[in-house]
């Protein structure tokens, strides 16, 4: 009975991972994007990494504000007595066992701290700029891959349409072979082309399964989940939509690389400002309170004065010329960020003048690749049908077959060649989607 009941409790838990093992989740190209910016753990950590940015900035703040600090001190002079000589007199003074509570507020300001918190500022925005190129690299990817995915998808329908015409073409010459009408090399032609076009589809499902775990992972969802694509791949590939980046303009400040080189230019010039501060004062104040008791009969001397107030100002004369070299080494650090953001400038838009030549010359690619699948799956029917009523030799339609895969790895080259020169471009022109 035992035995029995544990049976059944094994086979309820199989039956819970099963189910989750076959959870499906269905995402247009949308839902799958947004599902990727709350669950990919690389925008997570990019997030993270501003959240940590923040933090810095304030620890840099929190130096400028008062440090409070509490401290007890105890002393036992194991029953030492002070002799003090008046005289032919002498006066003893017990030093009784005694203890000392204290308050001390502190504040210290340098010009250096207020410099810290504006490039603790910029160090911040740097941050967030990061997680938006952050997002949109993985907008990008989702995308290259949802698309990948339905290419596939639709190449491998399309190859199962030829597959069962060769078939059919085969059983048709075999069974003229058999009749006497035609030689067996001719069936075991068609036969050879059948057997290479199933291998080809193979090789296209186990490549869509790869597809399809890559996208999980993109995602950031659990990779036993079953991906179902609603949006049709007609809806993405606008190329006219995507022919239009080439006629908007590149408007510089737009792309995030630019703006990272624009705050790396701010620091560079806080960073020289930094260094002349370390020729100004530094400010100083604080207020002690202290409180001290006996534990002993007698009351000792207490000399501890109850609150105390102090302020303080120093000024740097002199280190061995170490402010002057910081100064110097940080101008020339300045100097070769303008060099390196002008040179950034230049090449950001001879890259955008070469990615807009990519996507116009993918576009056309793509029209030609695209007619010629419909050509060729067309030519495949005719000399199909002729090769039944003994109009088209085999060459021919081993020829049409051969054309077949040949113009849909084309097809497929295209269609991935204006996805990516369109990602591109849209990524060097700061678009998240």
């Amino acid at each position: 009975m035992k035995t029995k009941v544990l049976l059944i409790g094994l086979a309820m838990v199989c039956g819970v991972v099963a189910t989750k093992a076959q959870e499906t989740m269905s995402l247009s190209l949308d839902e799958a994007q947004q599902y990727a910016e709350e669950h990919n753990y690389t925008m997570q950590n990019a997030t993270l990494d501003v959240k940590k940015a923040e933090a810095d900035k304030w620890a840099t703040i929190t130096t400028m504000f008062p440090q409070v600090k509490a401290s007890f001190d105890y002393q036992n002079m194991c029953g030492y007595e002070m002799v003090m000589h008046m005289g032919p007199a002498a006066v003893s003074i017990p030093l009784n066992p005694n203890g000392t509570f204290g308050v001390t507020a502190s504040v210290a300001l340098t010009a250096q701290q207020i410099m810290g918190s504006v490039i603790g500022k910029i160090s911040q925005e740097m941050s967030d700029i990061t997680r938006k190129k952050t997002i949109q690299t993985t907008m990008s990817n989702v995308k290259s891959v949802y698309v990948s995915i339905l290419v596939m998808e639709d190449i491998v329908k399309l190859l199962d349409s030829s597959l069962v015409n060769l078939q059919s073409i085969e059983s048709t010459t075999q069974a003229s072979v058999n009749a006497g009408a035609a030689e067996q090399v001719s069936a075991d032609k068609v036969s050879v082309q059948v057997a290479s076009l199933r291998s080809t589809i193979n090789s296209n499902k186990r490549s869509l399964q790869m597809l399809y775990n890559t996208l999980l992972l993109q995602l950031g969802a659990d990779v036993n989940s079953k991906l179902v694509l609603t949006t049709p791949l007609d809806n993405i590939m606008n190329v006219d939509k995507a022919a239009q980046l080439t006629m908007n303009g590149f408007n510089i400040e737009n792309n995030y690389d630019y703006q990272t080189l624009v705050q790396s230019e701010k620091i560079a010039k806080d960073q020289v400002t930094l260094a002349w501060l370390d020729f100004t004062p530094t400010l100083s104040a604080y207020y002690q309170y202290s409180y001290k008791t006996y534990f002993g009969k007698d009351e000792g001397m207490n000399m501890t004065p109850p609150n105390v107030i102090g302020a303080n100002i120093s000024l740097p004369l002199w280190k061995s010329g170490t402010r002057v070299a910081s100064i110097k080494k940080a101008k020339i650090e300045y100097r070769e960020m303008l060099n390196s953001k002008k040179q950034a400038e230049d090449g950001l838009q001879v890259q955008y003048n070469q990615l807009c030549y990519d996507l116009i010359t993918a576009i056309e690619t793509y029209r030609i690749q695209k007619e010629n699948l419909d050509v060729t799956m067309r030519v495949m029917k005719n000399v199909s049908e002729k090769f039944k009523y003994g109009h088209a030799s085999n060459l021919e339609v081993t020829t049409a077959s051969t054309d077949i895969i040949t113009a849909q790895s084309n097809y497929i080259q295209a269609v991935m060649s204006v996805l990516n020169a369109q990602v591109s471009l849209e990524n060097l022109l700061g678009d998240e989607k």
